[in-house]
């Protein structure tokens, strides 16, 4: 700890914190773009994208900020003494052999770390794969908190949403940017993509994100963006996106109309499975 901290208080630290300040000056020019397009757009979901992307300017112009202060108060504090003082015990007699070797074993502790440590890297990645399979079979319910709204319009039979695409990034004209269902863990938007036809506005629809099968996120409203037309759904943690499965639900008068899943996992994302 106190050679980081001496190496941070020497060259690297300004140049750091420089790098940092310079990100967060970056992020807030364009969260102050952004927040003019939300105000100039003439469409409902470039303003909620641009709304939304404003938000998550902010939030890094915040964290970089916060990282910055913390670095610099840990850079220029002044470092611990860890000299190793020893004191000569005089008149000491030597350990027995049984004495040694019990000193030589690993504790408790130590054992049952090691063996929890083992389970997690040997199953990590075969655990989520499992649980996504299992998921998979189980028959999705519309939860009450979401269903709250009666429609005004019936269902049509050639009502649609086509295919729900998971992306991290997307075009101006909601079209998914590289989509995959494999993502690296961390903080960032995922969005869903469709094209929607032979709706109506007075429709209820709901949309439900899952975790493992554990809701986290939703809405549920009146359909009020026209008959046909691209649309889009994010998800965006405040505490960012873990390991596991997320899995979106798209429902519109109590029908299932659209699902897609995605596996966030560091070491399947960078395996390129």
């Amino acid at each position: 700890m106190s050679s980081l901290s001496l190496l941070l208080s020497g060259t690297i630290l300004p140049w750091l914190l420089g790098l940092l300040l310079v990100l967060a000056v970056v992020a807030l020019l364009v969260s102050m773009k952004l927040w003019r397009d939300t105000k100039r757009s003439p469409y409902f979901f470039m303003r909620q994208q641009a709304a939304k992307r404003m938000q998550s300017y902010l939030t890094v112009f915040a964290v970089l900020t916060l990282l910055a202060g913390g670095i610099g108060v840990y850079g220029w504090r002044s470092p611990a003494d860890t000299t190793i003082r020893m004191a000569l015990i005089t008149r000491a007699k030597p350990a027995t052999a049984e004495i040694q070797e019990m000193m030589e074993q690993p504790s408790i502790a130590e054992r049952e770390a090691a063996e929890a440590e083992t389970v997690t890297r040997g199953g990590g990645i075969a655990n989520v794969l499992l649980n996504a399979d299992s998921l998979s079979t189980l028959a999705p319910e519309l939860p009450a908190a979401y269903d709250q709204i009666e429609p005004k319009v019936e269902l049509k039979t050639t009502t649609d949403l086509g295919t729900v695409v998971l992306s991290s990034t997307v075009t101006k004209e909601y079209k998914a940017v590289n989509p995959a269902n494999i993502f690296g863990e961390g903080f960032f938007t995922l969005y869903a993509t469709f094209d929607y036809k032979d709706m109506a506005d007075g429709m209820v629809w709901s949309w439900i994100w899952r975790q493992d099968g554990q809701v986290i996120d939703g809405g549920n409203e009146l359909w009020a963006y026209g008959d046909d037309g691209p649309g889009y759904i994010y998800l965006s943690p405040e505490e960012g996106f873990g390991e596991g499965t997320y899995t979106l639900e798209i429902w519109v008068n109590d029908q299932l109309m659209g699902q897609a899943s995605a596996t966030m996992n560091d070491a399947a994302a960078a395996a390129g499975n």
